[in-house]
Formats: C-alpha cells, sequence, structure tokens
C-alpha cells in the first residue's frame, strides 16, 4: 500500500466473484484533464484548417486554371466583385473609377521604374510617357469603333431590305370616296390597331395571346413552340391597311426571330396556310427577299410528311426529327381531305418563285392521285388512308374537314389565269356531285349545304362552310350557268346571315341546324360559341365585289357593331361562348385569323375594288393574297 502524501490517488481492493480485480484510480488528474482537451482542440483547428483552405484534387486543376484564378483574385483584393444586380448604379461608378486609378498607377510605376533602370533623360521619357499614352488612347479608339461597326452591321443585316419588286398596283389604296363608307372603313383600321396593340403588349413573340387575363395563350393549333403566329398572320393586314410602323415592327421580328429550328410537334396545314402563306404574301406584296427565304425554310420542314407510298402527307409533322403521323382520331389514322387539299396554292407558288419544283412535284402528286381515284357517288369523303390510299368513314362536308379542299381547286383555276383546266374540271365534278346529293332548302326557303353521312343527310351547316358563298360565286365566271351559281351563292350568304341575326348578340354559331321547326339555329350547347370567326364576312366580300348590292356592306357593317359591343377588351378581342345570350361570357382568346381574315374582310368590303382586284390576285384559306400568274409580276421569279 503506497503511503500517505506520495501523490497517488488511494488504491482499493476490488473482488468479483471471490477473485480480486487489479486495483485503479477513479478519475483523472487535473493537469491530464487539460492535456487532453488541449490535444483534442489541436486535433480540430487542423482538420477545419484542412477542409477549408486545402485544394479539392476531385477538381484536378491545371497550372493555367490556378494561375487564371490567383490571376482573377487579384482583382478582388482591390476592387471585390459584386454578386447580382447591384441596385445602385453609383456604386458601379465608383468601382470602375477605382479600378482605373489603379490600372494607372501600376501603368505609371512601371514607367518610372523602367525609365530610371535605362538612364532615359527626363524629357525624352516625358515625349515617350505621351507616346504610349497616345498609342494606348488610338488603340481603344479604334476598339470602340470597330465594336461600333459591329453592332451597327447586325442591326442593319436584320433590317436590310432586299427586293426582288418594289410591289404591284392594287397591294395598297382602295380609299372609297364615300365618306360615310371610309369612316367604316377607318373604325376597321382602328380594331386592328386595338387588337394589335394588345398582341404586342401582352402576347408578343407567342402564336396567340388572352386578351382579358392578358398573357400568352399557349394552348392552341400550334404546339408548344412560341412561332409568333400572330405576327407572321398579320404581316400583310398591316400593309394592305397602311399601318407602317407596325408593319416594320413586324416584318422586323420575322426577320430577327422567327425560327423553326425547335423540336414541337405541328399541323402540316395549319403551318401551310398561315406561315408559308402568310409569308409567302407578304413577299408578293412587298418582293422583300427576306419573306420568301423564310417561307422556303418552312416549307423545308414539312416536306417529311409527304413521305408516303401514296404522296398524301401525314397531318403532323415534327420540325426537328421530320417524324409524321396522323391524328388517332381521324378514322383509322387517315389523313383529312381539307388538309391535304389546301397546299397546292402555296406549294405552287413557292417552286415559281424559288425555281425549285420540288414543291409544285408534292402537291400535283395529291391532286393526280385524287383525280383518278373511285369516288362514291362522285363524292369526296373527308378521310383518305396515306398509305393504302383508301377512303376512309363516309362523310362528306363543306364544312369541318372538307371545306378548303374545294375552294383551293377554283382557285387553283384562277391563279393559273384559267389555264389549270384540270383543277376546273374537278371543281365542276366535285361541285355538281355536292348539288345533287347535299343542297338543300329549308320550308321556309333558306338554302344550304347539308353533310352527308353514310348515305344520309345531317341538316347542319358549320360558320366554316358559309365560305361557300364566296367560293360557288367566284366559279360562276366560266361555269356552265353563271347567273345560276351567282344567284346560288347570294343565296347561301342570306342564308348565313339569318344565323347572325336570329342570335341575341348579332353573331353567328360554330354551327346551326335545319331540325324541325329549327332553321339556321344552334342546337346543342357546344355548337353555340364564335371565336371571331371570317367565313361569314367573307362571302359577304365576295358578293359585294360580284354583285354591288348594298346589303352586304349594311351586314358587315351590323358585324362591326356586333364585335364592338360583345368581343372588344381591354387586350384586344374575345371569342363569346354563346351567341343568344345578351352579355355572353368571353373566352379569353384572340385567334390569329381574326387579324389576318375577320378585319381583312371587313377593310375589303370597305374598299373601293382596285384594292386587290380579283383579276391579279387570289386569296388563300386564310385570307393571304397571292398573285395571279401571267398578268401580275409578283407571280414570276425574279
Amino acid at each position: 500500500m503506497a503511503a500517505a502524501g506520495s501523490g497517488v490517488l488511494p488504491l482499493y481492493q476490488r473482488y468479483i466473484n471471490g477473485v480480486p480485480v487489479f486495483p485503479g484510480r477513479k478519475t483523472f488528474r487535473l493537469r491530464e484533464k487539460y492535456i487532453i482537451v488541449l490535444v483534442l482542440m489541436t486535433f480540430s483547428i487542423v482538420f477545419m484548417c484542412a477542409y477549408l483552405y486545402l485544394p479539392n484534387m476531385q477538381d484536378r486543376m491545371s497550372v493555367d486554371d490556378m494561375r487564371k484564378r490567383l490571376q482573377d483574385a487579384g482583382d478582388g483584393l482591390f476592387y471585390p466583385k459584386v454578386q447580382g444586380v447591384d441596385a445602385n448604379p453609383h456604386s458601379q461608378e465608383d468601382r470602375n473609377k477605382l479600378k482605373n486609378k489603379i490600372e494607372k498607377a501600376w501603368e505609371k510605376d512601371k514607367m518610372d521604374e523602367a525609365i530610371a533602370k535605362n538612364n532615359i533623360p527626363l524629357k525624352d521619357a516625358q515625349l515617350l510617357k505621351d507616346s504610349i499614352k497616345q498609342d494606348k488612347e488610338n488603340v481603344l479608339q479604334k476598339q470602340k469603333e470597330e465594336e461600333r461597326q459591329r453592332k451597327t452591321e447586325e442591326l442593319e443585316k436584320a433590317k436590310l431590305i432586299s427586293k426582288d419588286h418594289e410591289g404591284h398596283p392594287g397591294s395598297r389604296g382602295g380609299e372609297p370616296t364615300d365618306p360615310f363608307v371610309k369612316t367604316k372603313r377607318e373604325k376597321v383600321k382602328e380594331m386592328m390597331l386595338h387588337a394589335w396593340n394588345g398582341y404586342v403588349k401582352h402576347g408578343w413573340g407567342a402564336n396567340e395571346h388572352r386578351s382579358i387575363s392578358l398573357r400568352p395563350h399557349s394552348g392552341s393549333v400550334f404546339g408548344s413552340a412560341s412561332l409568333g403566329a400572330s405576327i407572321v398572320d398579320s404581316l400583310d393586314t398591316l400593309y394592305i391597311m397602311e399601318l407602317d410602323e407596325e408593319y416594320k415592327k413586324a416584318r422586323d421580328w420575322v426577320a430577327q426571330h422567327l425560327n423553326f429550328e425547335v423540336s414541337s410537334d405541328l399541323s402540316v396545314f395549319e403551318t401551310n396556310i398561315r406561315f408559308v402563306g402568310g409569308l409567302l404574301s407578304a413577299y408578293a406584296l412587298t418582293g422583300d427577299q427576306m419573306f420568301k427565304k423564310k417561307a422556303k425554310i418552312i416549307a423545308d420542314k414539312l416536306l417529311p410528311a409527304f413521305n408516303t407510298p401514296t404522296g398524301i402527307p401525314y397531318a403532323i409533322v415534327n420540325l426537328k426529327s421530320g417524324s409524321s403521323r396522323n391524328y388517332g382520331w381521324a378514322s383509322g389514322g387517315s389523313s383529312i381531305l381539307s388538309e391535304i387539299g389546301t397546299l397546292h396554292l402555296e406549294f405552287d407558288y413557292l417552286s415559281t418563285v424559288t425555281k425549285e419544283p420540288i414543291y409544285r412535284e408534292k402537291v400535283m402528286k395529291i391532286r393526280d392521285f385524287l383525280q383518278h381515284m373511285d369516288k362514291p357517288n362522285g363524292l369526296y369523303p373527308n378521310y383518305i388512308n396515306p398509305r393504302s390510299g383508301r377512303w376512309g368513314q363516309q362523310h362528306v362536308s363543306l364544312g369541318a374537314l372538307g371545306d378548303s379542299f374545294y375552294e383551293y381547286l377554283i382557285k387553283e383555276w384562277l391563279m393559273s389565269n384559267k389555264k389549270d383546266t384540270v383543277a376546273r374540271t374537278m371543281y365542276d365534278e366535285a361541285m355538281k356531285a355536292v348539288y345533287d346529293k347535299m343542297l338543300q332548302t329549308s320550308k321556309s326557303g333558306l338554302v344550304y349545304i347539308a353533310e352527308y353521312k353514310s348515305g344520309r343527310l345531317e341538316h347542319k351547316m358549320d360558320h366554316l362552310a358559309c365560305f361557300t358563298a364566296g367560293m360557288i360565286g367566284i366559279g360562276a365566271e366560266g361555269s356552265d350557268n353563271k347567273e345560276k351559281y351567282l344567284k346560288l351563292g347570294e343565296d347561301i350568304a342570306h342564308t348565313c346571315h339569318e344565323s347572325y341575326v336570329r342570335t341575341a348578340s348579332g353573331l353567328g354559331p360554330e354551327s346551326f341546324r335545319f331540325e324541325g321547326m329549327t332553321e339556321a339555329k344552334a342546337v346543342r350547347q357546344n355548337e353555340k360559341y364564335y371565336i371571331l370567326r371570317p367565313e361569314v364576312v367573307e362571302g359577304w366580300f365576295y358578293m359585294w365585289r360580284l354583285t354591288k348590292k348594298q346589303k352586304y356592306r349594311d351586314w358587315a357593317w351590323e358585324m362591326v357593331q356586333a364585335l364592338e359591343k360583345n368581343c372588344r377588351v381591354v387586350g384586344g378581342y374575345s371569342g363569346i361562348k354563346d351567341v343568344y345570350q345578351n352579355h355572353p361570357l368571353q373566352d379569353d382568346v384572340q385567334q390569329s385569323f381574326f387579324l389576318a381574315e375577320t378585319l381583312k374582310y371587313l377593310y375589303l368590303i370597305f374598299s373601293e375594288d382596285d384594292l386587290l382586284p380579283f383579276d391579279k390576285w387570289v386569296f388563300n384559306t386564310e385570307a393571304h393574297p397571292l398573285p395571279v400568274s401571267g398578268v401580275n409580276p409578283a407571280a414570276s421569279a425574279e
């Protein structure tokens, strides 16, 4: 046992199960505790320093990277970099001044050191300093000039207008001599400005916009990509109305920003009539080569859709991959008659102005195939399989799914300066079958074109089908009975007007029926909406030009008033959900065709006939005017 005062803790004997256990101390001395704490603190400090300051070896920085980081760090030592946006512009200015002072001080020190080292006389040293300073200023000035020149060239390149021609008589003007008519035309022009300004402010660059909630509209026929459909669709309307500032803004956006290098599925039909047609129309009106080049780029994106055994294109194409398909709902994956038949005008004209025959060859192959097919009862059903070449469901309509196929047959004949006799023959034969099987007269004498479904008629007419008033009217010239068909066009224009006047809003429904006591009225709720469509006023416009009857201008002015009352909103114009209500709910969408078609036809009906005369221009189904071959210089390649 240790002696007392030895400095060792007292020991005691422990026994476990009768076996003695080696004695030990119960705790550490105070000095030992201090030593242990210091050791732990040392290890902690070393670890933290290593973690914070040693380089990350996973980065494997090269010597050049390390040197660059050290160089970058030097700047920050004197004038630290600010992360994010400085809310105070004066702070940035102060930092720039400090940086310039430091750089000048360094330069002066280096210069003084060089002078002292080389024993340069004071007078010569001052001359040397002035020379170096002047050289530096010259270099900086030259760099600024080069940068300014580069930016100017880029801007001018985007705005440069290289023209094939200077436009042609009839593309602008048409101011009416009657002051009352002129006032109405100016009102339509103001409506266009209101619609356009709303889009510019709330949807610029998007395809369309929501005119009430004031934001872009993404859910449309154009897919997910923002391609500026309203801009392209509005180009010719702005130009025709002589809204030069607005046209220039639209033109510059197309030159700088219209880009189809995106991965998006687009409708071949919609892309053709709105984009290709809109750009080609702008080219024909102005001669601006940029529009022609853009139209060709877009048309080339559509060509993969034509790679089928029959040459009949698919409905949808992916712009990036070129993969194509049809809508699943379209009669077992069929193509749609109106879509495959509404390519000819644009592709034919594009081949002419580019001198590349591929576009014309594609649409001629479609027409040749359809011409030689067996037609049930002489009718063209709305669906055809692009692989087998067989008709789908036996559904025939001059409204949705069928409409513009017939329109393009007669307009091909007109655009060829009446030389394309095949198109004229196909039109006459197709319409003869329509008149025999589908033309109807209601109990009160309203003439309409019903729909044909597997041998039975559905007594319904779409708002879309009201374009037939104008189509039949322009087809009267060259037919076997001009007066008969001109009268038929007038009768259909009257029926479509009745579909307007029988509503509370003064605007017509999407579809209207003739069932029992119901005539020219929508019956189903899903047929009662109006989305700013143009087809009714399109028919009135053609009838005005062909007959000069005042009622067509009167009806058009009634439509203007109805649009102002029910559809005008803060951000432009909106469709309505029920035309039979006095204060209908609005759908919050301004369709691109409202600017391309509805307002254009309203403007033209209050203009003189020398604005876009029929003997020199033909309108595509989106109301984009294209030149007549042989009589309009814009129809030929330069």
